[in-house]
């Protein structure tokens, strides 16, 4: 070997080895960056000391951390939403449909199905902010509404976890719309048939899920600092030209009005809500 080639061979640049992505986030809560690890393990908190940040977490893993191992039962899995108005904005509405399923894992921006939560059974339905906002289709409300059918036919306990920041799906029209009174009429049904329904807010809870089923719940939970309303802060505040009060539309603020009856952090979720049934429930 040249000594050229032994120059070029010592003098070789070594490959750094660096962090490898996705250990760490950045916390929106207090800035910190957090290992991803210590957040999973309290359950999508921010694990520093006086934030509480709630990070998002996907519908089947708050399935996961909420319900029992193993005995979550899913219903109409099997539904999926149509074109029944032909639209398209920037890609057809069936393409995005099927762009969405790909990337999150579900076929709609809902879950439902019966379960377990500490030994008590129950109805369960979730709605997945990832999915288009979680907004509220035809399929959605078809969920909802059966589940809650159910849960009136076997005499359960009903549990919703709302995340949605895009109330009704516009891509479906007036067939949208209609899906808040649909799921509201199921409700007053099952109300007037005795039935226990606890509504967890999280974040974003807004648009036509804010407007119907979510405020609805006999019992009304809310995890903190989540956003919660119908219009956003800047919409309304745009809207009233008016400057807004301090942590308008936060859980925290929709307690200190009386439209939600407690803000229960996520580690102590299952605890609170066992704690409802039992007390609500003979």
């Amino acid at each position: 070997m040249s000594s050229v080639e032994k120059k070029t061979e010592t003098h070789r640049p070594r490959r750094k080895r660096g962090v490898p992505e996705g250990l760490w986030m950045r916390c929106d809560g207090c800035g910190a960056t957090v290992f991803k690890k210590m957040v999973e393990e309290h359950l999508g908190v921010c694990p520093e000391p006086g934030c509480d940040h709630h990070f998002y977490v996907p519908a089947r893993t708050r399935i996961e951390q909420l319900l029992d191992q193993d005995s979550f039962e899913e219903w109409y899995a099997d539904l999926s939403s149509l074109d029944p108005l032909g639209f398209a904005d920037r890609r057809p509405y069936p393409e995005r449909l099927r762009e969405e399923q790909a990337r999150t894992g579900l076929t709609e921006a809902c879950i439902v199905g019966r379960a377990y939560l500490r030994g008590r059974p129950l109805v369960c339905g979730v709605t997945d902010s990832a999915f288009i906002m979680g907004s509220m289709g035809s399929v959605v409300g078809e969920k909802l509404t059966r589940a809650i059918e159910q849960a009136t036919q076997l005499k359960l306990p009903l549990i919703i976890v709302s995340g949605s920041g895009g109330g009704a799906r516009m891509h479906e029209g007036i067939l949208s719309l209609m899906q808040m009174g649909k799921v509201c009429a199921a409700l007053g049904r099952y109300h007037a048939g005795g039935g226990l329904f606890i509504s967890v807010l999280t974040n974003p809870t807004m648009g036509g899920v804010a407007a119907s089923f979510a405020s609805l719940g006999d019992i009304v939970l809310a995890e903190p600092r989540a956003l919660v309303g119908f219009a956003g802060p800047r919409v309304v505040k745009q809207t009233i030209k008016a400057e807004l009060p301090e942590g308008f539309q936060t859980s925290e603020f929709m307690l200190a009005h009386g439209f939600v009856d407690r803000i229960v952090s996520r580690p102590q979720l299952r605890t609170e809500i066992a704690r409802v049934i039992d007390y609500c429930v003979k």
